[in-house]
Order: structure tokens, then C-alpha cells, then sequence
């Protein structure tokens, strides 16, 4: 597998997501928004691109609930670390449908829908490393704004961050390759194969 490393800046086009294949590297430079389960939600069940105060064409979404303190008379924040991605699947695809969403930064990876979904309007799913909230926090230059804030509170809201160099892995691509789905492949196998093997044991 030949890795590439690209330098990326928001809002995304599509020519700038389909080159990018499985285990390649990318860093961020412009603004993301963080989204977790009841933003998601609310992107399917309650709003349409029209009607929200932000702009998602294009835009970077962050599974992660941040640390953020109030400072003077802004936020600051603490700690930006990605969540578990799976627990958006029942509205991941939809969202990058109806948003022009092309690149999600997670963990954990997403399901086949995503996947389909990723490959047929041209987005991308990003790996950012977990276990390092405080590292991936010094990538955030500012937080630009906060929507949703007092109706959602502070881990649920959409937060648009400002990074810079922020870096990730492509785990999932536009092409229907995927990470997680190879490991999960080689765990399967090499499981019947000690589970083979002890019967033969025995």
C-alpha cells in the first residue's frame, strides 16, 4: 500500500477528497465543527441546510465533545479528543447527503451505509488519535463560534473550531476501502484459525 500525505484547507471540494486513499495522512487548516449524537439528530430530524446559521457545504464534522471554559468574554478550550463514532450511524449517511459533508473525523470507524455513503458523494472518514485530547487540543488556534449551545449544552453543541495542522488518517475512503473492515477481516480468520486449531487438539 503506497501512503500519501496531503495538506488540506476547508471548505473541501470533492477534487480534494477522491485522491485520498486508505492509510493515507492528512493536517487540517481551517474551521470543523464538532457534532455528537443530538446534533446529528437534529441535522436529520429537525433542520435543512437552509435553515441553519452555519454552513456545512463542504465542511469538516468532529465526533468529539470537548472540554471548553469560558474565558474573559470568549471560550477556551481544554480538551478535543474524537468519541466513538458508531453511536452516529443511524444518521451519518443521511447527513453527509444532505449537508455536502466530505471528510468526518472519528473513531472507531462507521458502518456499511457510511461506507456507501462516503463513496458515492465523495467524503471521507479520518482517524484522529485517541487517548490524545490535550495533544490534539494545541491544533485548535480558536474557537470561532458555538450554535446550539444553550439548547444542546456544551459536549452536544456544535462548536466551529479553527485548526490548524490538525492531523488524521484516512481509515475510510471515496473508493469503499476501509480500515476497520480489513482488520476486522484479519481478526475473523486468524480467529478460525486458533479455534481450528484447538479442535485439532483435541
Amino acid at each position: 500500500m503506497i501512503m500519501a500525505d496531503y495538506d488540506l484547507n476547508t471548505p473541501l471540494s470533492e477534487a480534494d477528497v477522491r485522491p485520498l486513499k486508505i492509510g493515507d495522512t492528512v493536517r487540517l487548516t481551517g474551521s470543523i465543527f464538532t457534532a455528537r449524537d443530538r446534533a446529528h439528530k437534529y441535522l436529520i430530524e429537525e433542520a435543512r441546510p437552509e435553515t441553519l446559521d452555519f454552513d456545512l457545504n463542504g465542511g469538516i464534522l468532529y465526533h468529539c465533545g470537548p472540554l471548553v471554559r469560558q474565558k474573559d468574554k470568549g471560550f477556551e478550550l481544554v480538551v478535543a479528543g474524537p468519541t466513538t463514532s458508531n453511536r452516529m450511524n443511524p444518521y451519518q449517511a443521511q447527513v453527509i447527503e444532505r449537508y455536502g459533508i466530505r471528510a468526518i473525523i472519528g473513531k472507531g470507524g462507521m458502518d456499511d451505509q457510511t461506507l456507501r455513503a462516503l463513496e458515492q458523494c465523495g467524503c471521507v472518514y479520518l482517524s484522529a488519535v485517541s487517548g490524545a485530547a490535550v495533544v490534539l487540543a494545541r491544533y485548535v488556534t480558536k474557537i470561532l463560534n458555538a450554535y446550539k449551545l444553550k439548547e444542546f449544552g456544551m459536549p452536544e453543541c456544535f462548536w466551529e473550531l479553527e485548526v490548524k495542522g490538525f492531523p488524521a488518517i484516512v481509515t475510510m475512503d471515496a473508493h469503499g476501502g476501509s480500515i476497520h473492515r480489513l482488520v476486522e477481516e484479519a481478526s475473523a480468520r486468524r480467529l478460525k484459525e486458533l479455534l481450528s486449531g484447538q479442535k485439532a487438539v483435541s
